[in-house]
This record gives structure tokens, C-alpha cells and sequence, in this order.
């Protein structure tokens, strides 16, 4: 059994909008990475992540950033008890698709957990992680609300 999950959300706002809420780094600062993001999510490139959940930035490794379409991300499996010779990636794919002329649909879909009671309970985590990210894009872009502020310190 492949441990992998999607999650989607509709957004009020223009695709280009709402996929530059997401590729640009001071954007996605101000709603989802609260301890926040350095670099433009651009082909070839390798950004900085931090949460005040997760303390610590971490790489974020972009394989393709396709304007107002898609992104494709690798990081490293949040598995516990994995050291760093058992550590490995997973793959999220964000897709962005017009509804519209002011509306978008957003996809998540992330893959490639090990299939052991670790890579799912990791697997679960990262699809609430994602779900919490849509929330807070839709909150922010359509109310200018953060909904992670705070939260987590």
C-alpha cells in the first residue's frame, strides 16, 4: 500500500495571485512558515523553511516551479526515529488550476513515506500540516487573517 494523501481547497483570488502566495517567500511568510521562509520557489533552487513548531529551518529542495501551474518539492520524511543514514525524502506536488477568472483551486499531494507504522503516523502528520497550509492561504488571501499567529509559541 503507497502512503500517499491529497488535500485541495478553493481560493477566492486569481490564480496568478494565489500562486504567487505560495512561490514567494515574504507571501508565504505572513500566513503558513511562522518562523519563516528565504528564497523564491524557482526550478533548480534549494530554500529555507522554519516553524515555530518544527524549530529549526530545514531545506526545501524545489525539482520544478511551473509559473501559475505547479510546484514540485523534496524534502526530508518527518519520520520519527529516523537518524540521518535512515533518512529519506518525500515528494509534494502543489497544483494550482483556474476556476474561473477570480477563483483557484489548489491541490497538495505528497508521496513516498517508507510503509512502516512510522511513515504513516509521519504521513498523517504532513496531511495535517498541508490542510492547516490551505486554511491559513485561503484565510489570509481572501480576509488578510493570519490563522497561524500565534499558535505555536
Amino acid at each position: 500500500m503507497e502512503l500517499t494523501f491529497t488535500v485541495s481547497a478553493r481560493i477566492s483570488k486569481p490564480l496568478h495571485e494565489v500562486f504567487e502566495a505560495v512561490a514567494d517567500p515574504a507571501i508565504l511568510s505572513g500566513y503558513f512558515t511562522t518562523g519563516g521562509a528565504t528564497g523564491r520557489l524557482e526550478t533548480g533552487t534549494t530554500v529555507s523553511w522554519d516553524f515555530h513548531d518544527f524549530p529549526g529551518a530545514f531545506p526545501v529542495e524545489v525539482v520544478k516551479a511551473e509559473q501559475d501551474s505547479q510546484i514540485i518539492l523534496q524534502w526530508q520524511a518527518n519520520e520519527e526515529g529516523a537518524d540521518e543514514t535512515g533518512s529519506y525524502n518525500t515528494t509534494v506536488t502543489i497544483s494550482f488550476e483556474a476556476i474561473g477568472d477570480d477563483r483557484t483551486l489548489v491541490s497538495i499531494n505528497e508521496n513516498g513515506w517508507r510503509e512502516t507504522p512510522a511513515g504513516l503516523k509521519a504521513s498523517y502528520g504532513n496531511c495535517q500540516g498541508w490542510s492547516q497550509m490551505l486554511c491559513a492561504l485561503k484565510a489570509y488571501l481572501e480576509y488578510g487573517i493570519n490563522l497561524r499567529d500565534g499558535m505555536y509559541q
